[in-house]
């Protein structure tokens, strides 16, 4: 009998310690980036459906897009990444006059790579760095003036209880309407708790853009969702967002599906 359990033990072990290995980790739906890579050979996507709704000065907007990351590990500790918003359909509405203009087309690409420089020890966080270039090959209604770029720093507390703390400081490059590019700021916060070991929730605070008017302003967010494993490799989410200022959708809602191969 001990023998039996000695070899049941060797045998499932290694299997639960493959398991949290393998376990899912995304950058969605949450704005604030994950720390962690995917893993030596492990491809991972995660995409979704997105709406945003806005309405200012007598105008009314609805976009839909379909957000997809996909990320592919070339390291223990490093991954590539292309993302892009995919496919876009956009509407604006003069609520005075009732007149209406429908655009569609494709989201620019963003190509990058994912660093993941420590594990978490004592008070410092786990941390995770991320370059990114911004290419201009999207549809004429969506493309940008010129390439750009970012540069984020994404750091991971885990506390009891299973609450946890994530911060993401970051710069970017922007071009504007005529081409030139300029620096802006990026900075998100999240609080987020786990409920079982298949059910989290968050709620964050974000700046994808922190910039001067004259650069396009500040685009700010507060953020509630939630994210569910329906297996270790595959994950559910949603997320809704409410715009804090005049530049920043009113409402957004996404709805995602993420899987690790």
């Amino acid at each position: 009998m001990a023998i039996k359990k000695v070899v049941a033990a060797l045998i499932i072990l290694p299997a639960l310690a493959n398991a949290a290995e393998d376990e899912i980790a995304t950058d969605r739906p949450d704005f604030v980036e994950s720390s962690n890579v995917v893993g030596k050979g492990r491809f991972q996507i995660e995409t979704s459906f997105a709406a945003d709704r806005n309405k200012a000065d007598g105008i009314k907007e609805k976009t839909y897009s379909t957000p997809t990351l996909l990320r592919y590990g070339i390291g223990d500790a490093w991954e590539l990444r292309l993302e892009t918003d995919g496919r876009i359909r956009s509407t604006t509405t003069d609520t005075a006059s009732g007149v209406r203009l429908t655009e569609s087309g494709y989201a620019d690409v963003s190509l990058g790579v994912k660093w993941h420089i420590a594990d978490e020890q004592g008070a410092r966080p786990s941390m995770g760095v991320l370059a990114h270039v911004d290419l201009d090959t999207g549809s004429a209604p969506f493309r940008a003036q010129g390439k750009g770029g970012s540069l984020r720093l994404a750091a991971e507390w885990e506390f009891a209880d299973d609450w946890s703390l994530g911060v993401m400081p970051g710069l970017a490059w922007l071009p504007n309407d005529n081409g030139e590019r300029h620096t802006t700021g990026i900075f998100g916060i999240v609080v987020g708790k786990g409920w079982t070991e298949q059910l989290r929730t968050f709620v964050e605070y974000s700046d994808e853009r922190l910039a001067r008017a004259r650069d396009g302003g500040t685009i700010s967010t507060l953020d509630v969702g939630a994210a569910y494993l329906l297996t270790n490799t595959v994950q559910i989410d949603t997320a809704l967002s409410r715009g804090l200022n005049h530049r920043t959708p009113d409402w957004s809602w996404t709805v995602g599906l993420s899987m690790k191969f």
